[in-house]
């Protein structure tokens, strides 16, 4: 009840530890990127004079201005008038029927008098009184043949002229066209009259207003008006330029007066910043580490990210000092190679992006609130390169061939860079961008050498750098097993093939497993005689007491533990050398002194644990057995291999071995199959040659 309940206060701790780590970030990157996002402004009044050039932070449309321009589009364009053929036939129709009415007037017997009465009930009301009576009386006065000339020349007239657009203020002139029409018609003078003002009240505006037409004419006119925009960097008032009107709302519009205050950039900077860092507080919230608290890991990721984003805060500021393209010497593989030794590929490469991103902001060369699309790529590749050249070379000694590669990368993207942008460069300065390449690539590599040990010895974290070195036959104890207790140091090595397939079998650290096997039995090298693997000859434990037989075989435990900690090596091989055999019975001297006495407890002859608390320290612990256990074989097989494997783990398991750590059944499964996979290829069936089988024949 005990472990529970620190159990669960260990993982509120680490959780804890987790916000606080994102809350103390995500601070970090608000106030560093602060200063590339507060809008400068300036004390600018209206009708005054500038002091200085200003130019626009921003790209942003003037919509007022585009307004203005589309109005004044619509403006220009003119209504839209549709011809209506129609009204011509129309008119025409009505000189014919006023004409076919005079004629049938003029064949009756009446007066004249009475003729223009019926002619004026006859015809419309505003076509009689449009002309006076004189000319009506002249009409009905006409002879046939003259009337018949005067309709037809009207008709024709009256069709020409209405064939033509006529709009309401072409109308005047289009009555004195049709006049002119009908100037040179051969009749009377007073029948001339009559027919021209006839012609005249015939004419009329044939186009109306479409008003559809027009708007969509207009709307088009204003589509066309492209949206007129105040460009980044873009001058929007010289020094010693007169403020006007527009510049002033040009001023306003992109935030640089101080009588404009605006929190939208810190709320937008505020959401981008927990953006980047919600994929690294995923990252850790999944992240479940074997041999360390998590904290510990979150600690040092806190500590390798603010090294590095200090780092790269500290070199933006060099722009202040009109240093342009400072972002080309920022060392920031530094950053990502740490975290590909310390942590892995997966986290080194989502932290290149944050990296990337921030400072494609930092090296903006002071226009805030802007990204630098040169300086994020570069940051971006230079980053991967470290990361990515360190995937399977996790030794000191090539962390400097990673700067030289990293070095490599930035020179060409430095230049593949410069020739998309067509700009003409000069040698020398091509020349001082691949030095700052260089010194970035070089500079990021001594870093992590130099920064590395501090952070592994910190943080007490092993890395696979360091477990790699370790592994180093030319390492002061690895030699001293070798040349102390050589059959001790075959066995060891034997047992780092066992351990390391068998650990990456079920997805636990094979490398781990691998190096602190090397070292698991360093407590021989005290008393290599008295071990079996070393022993030519007699046993010395043929001439002692069970008990102390017992008492040298355990103390080879407490004397690995005590020697690996003299020579301060890492903590978890300093475990798995302590747990290897937990809390196992030395079997064959229980059984001994249980013959030569009756009096004798199973708990005298059991090593003093602890039982293993890893998967790796499990798996060493079965396959020291297995090793040992296989070799006397006589004639191994792979049934017997099997049975002996499985066995021991059975036997482990009965003993409640393994009842501390993490490790299944079914990944005892995968274990067993993997040392009998291993196993077998070591104690393979062999060919027996003819000279051995004669030599054999003169033995027997």
């Amino acid at each position: 009840m005990k472990r529970i309940y620190s159990t669960i206060k260990n993982m509120k701790q680490a959780r804890f530890l987790l916000y606080t780590m994102f809350v103390l970030l995500a601070l970090l990157m608000f106030v560093f990127l602060y200063h590339h996002v507060k809008p400068e402004q300036y004390n600018i009044q209206l009708f005054g004079i500038s002091k200085e050039t200003i130019r626009s932070p921003i790209t942003i449309e003037d919509k007022e201005k585009t307004e203005k321009l589309r109005r004044e589009a619509a403006e220009r364009v003119e209504d839209v008038y549709t011809l209506k053929k129609e009204y011509a036939e129309n008119r025409v129709d009505l000189i014919s029927t006023v004409f076919t009415t005079i004629s049938e007037v003029q064949e009756e017997t009446d007066t004249h008098l009475e003729k223009l009465q019926k002619l004026k009930k006859k015809l419309p009301g505003d076509l009689y009184t449009h002309m006076p009576e004189t000319q009506w009386s002249s009409l009905l006065a006409a002879k046939p043949s003259d009337l018949q000339l005067a309709k037809e020349a009207t008709v024709t007239a009256v069709n020409t002229i209405m064939s033509e657009r006529i709009t309401p203020q072409d109308l005047d002139y289009a009555k004195m066209r049709v006049e002119d029409e009908l100037k040179y018609v051969i009749v009377k003078n007073e029948l001339k009259d009559a027919i021209v003002q006839l012609a005249k009240y015939a004419i009329i505006p044939n186009v109306i207003y479409d008003r559809a037409a027009t708007e969509e004419k207009r709307r088009q006119a204003m589509d066309e008006v492209k949206p007129v925009k105040i460009l980044q960097g873009q001058i929007i008032v010289e020094e010693g330029q007169f403020i006007s009107n527009e510049i002033y709302n040009q001023l306003k519009l992109v935030g640089l007066l101080e009588s404009e205050s605006t929190v939208q950039p810190f709320i937008g900077l505020g959401i981008f910043v927990i953006l980047l860092l919600t994929p690294i507080l995923y990252y850790f919230w999944r992240f479940k580490p074997e041999h360390h608290h998590r904290n510990v890991y979150l600690l040092l990721y806190t500590a390798i990210f603010v090294i590095t984003f200090i780092m790269m805060k500290l070199i933006s500021l060099l722009q202040e000092m009109d240093l342009t393209d400072v972002a080309y010497v920022v060392p920031v593989a530094v950053g990502t190679m740490l975290i590909r030794i310390l942590f892995n590929e997966q986290l080194a490469v989502v932290t290149s992006f944050v990296y990337a991103i921030c400072g494609s902001m930092m090296f903006n060369e002071g226009v805030t609130g802007t990204f630098s699309d040169s300086a994020g790529i570069y940051l971006l590749a230079s980053g991967l390169a470290g990361a990515i050249f360190l995937r399977e070379q996790l030794q000191k000694a090539k962390i400097l061939q990673a700067g030289l590669f990293v070095s490599l990368v930035n020179i060409a993207m430095i230049i593949a860079m410069l020739f998309m942008k067509n700009g003409h460069y000069s040698l020398m300065e091509i020349g001082i961008f691949v030095i700052m390449a260089v010194i970035s690539g070089i500079f990021a590599s001594v870093l992590t050498i130099g920064l590395l040990p501090f952070l592994e010895a910190g943080f007490g974290i092993l890395s696979s750098m360091k477990l790699i070195e370790l592994s180093n036959p030319n390492h002061p104890l690895l030699r001293k097993i070798l040349t102390e207790a050589p059959g001790t140091y075959h066995h060891s090595l034997m047992v780092a093939n066992l351990s390391e397939a068998a650990c990456e079998a079920i997805g636990a650290n094979g490398l781990l497993a691998r190096v602190a096997a090397y070292y698991h039995d360093i407590g021989k090298t005290k008393r290599p005689r008295y071990f079996i693997e070393n022993q030519i000859g007699d046993n010395p434990h043929d001439h002692l007491s069970p008990q102390l037989s017992k008492n040298i075989i355990i103390a080879h435990v407490t004397d690995g533990v005590a020697i690996l900690k003299k020579y301060k090596m890492p903590k978890e091989i300093i475990d798995i050398a302590e747990q290897h055999h937990g809390t196992a019975l030395l079997k064959y001297f229980y059984h001994k002194a249980k013959q030569q006495s009756d009096y004798v407890l199973e708990e005298e002859f059991r090593y003093p644990g602890p039982k293993p608390q890893t998967k790796e320290a499990a798996i060493i612990s079965i396959a020291d057995s297995v090793e040992a256990a296989v070799r006397s074989l006589s004639n191994p097989s792979q049934e017997k291999i099997e049975k002996v494997v499985r066995g021991i783990i059975a036997d482990r398991l009965q003993d409640n071995q393994f009842n501390e750590c993490n490790i299944t059944l079914k990944e005892l499964e995968l274990v067993a199959q993997s040392l009998c996979e291993t196993l077998n290829g070591v104690f393979h069936s062999r060919i027996e040659y003819p000279e051995i089988r004669k030599e054999k024949v003169k033995q027997a």
